[in-house]
């Protein structure tokens, strides 16, 4: 039998813990995941002058007080941008940065983030597959976005890449997208473009037929995002592994 795509519980954002000064997608989250011996869930975004950096929200203001947008703000700038309650004074780090630090030490799910529009779509995809060329640990790709898991490919990653999804319900707060988008998105008829190894799906809506077909079919199933070990329970009992914040799955029982 094959090893299974992802072995360990996937720390959300790094193994965070703001209250203690350990803040998402930081390096210190990052090597607590490490010593907890978790994979690693992060996130990409771009700068305004094209450099992806480890980076959750498209505004600055809830992890550095500051106004505005990630693809509003340089590389230099956002460099020396600590961030909010960081007990080791942490900044966002460049993806090729991060590469560095983690160097093979954790299995990566490297979440593109939605770009403004196909310029910066293009550019984001590009940039995070040069600097996966040198890298030799083991990282898996994944996007809300299925122009960014196949453009991705296209420009020269090899490795896993996952489509990442929900009920798409209407109220949703996500009034960007169509009835047919939602439609496709949601039955993951984007199949013949993405051909998408795993996903990542929300752990309310495992049981879509969608998700059940193609985990049926031998593709891998995450569950985000998992806050206690019953809700893990729960979750396992429908996806392969789950993605997780808040609780420590190695001390539960």
């Amino acid at each position: 039998m094959s090893e299974p795509l992802f072995p360990r519980p996937v720390a959300h954002r790094g193994l965070h813990d703001r209250a203690a000064g350990i803040i998402e997608n930081s390096a210190s989250a990052f090597e607590v995941a490490i010593a907890g011996n978790f994979a690693i869930e992060c996130d990409l975004q771009l700068t305004s002058d094209g450099v992806p950096v480890v980076f959750h929200d498209d505004d600055l203001k809830r992890l550095t007080g500051k106004d505005g947008a990630v693809a509003d703000i340089t590389w230099a700038e956002l460099s020396v941008t600590p961030l909010l309650d960081s007990a080791k004074g942490d900044c966002p780090q460049r993806f090729e940065d991060f590469l560095a630090q983690i160097n093979g030490r954790a299995l990566l799910q490297v979440e593109l983030k939605h770009q403004r529009d196909i310029g910066g779509t293009q550019l984001l995809a590009r940039a995070a597959a040069e600097a996966l060329k040198t890298y030799t640990g083991p990282v898996t790709i994944e996007s809300f976005d299925p122009k960014l898991i196949t453009l991705i490919r296209q420009f020269g990653f090899t490795g896993p890449r996952g489509i990442i999804t929900y009920d798409y319900e209407p109220d949703d707060g996500d009034k960007n997208l169509t009835d047919d988008q939602r439609y496709t998105l949601r039955h993951l008829l984007h199949w013949h473009e993405t051909q998408f190894d795993f996903i990542s799906c929300a752990a309310d809506a495992l049981e879509l037929p969608a998700i059940k077909f193609w985990r049926a079919l031998g593709k891998p199933v995450t569950a985000w995002t998992i806050r206690s070990q019953a809700a893990a329970d729960a979750a396992l009992a429908h996806a392969d592994q789950i993605v997780f914040e808040g609780f420590d799955p190695a001390k539960s029982t």
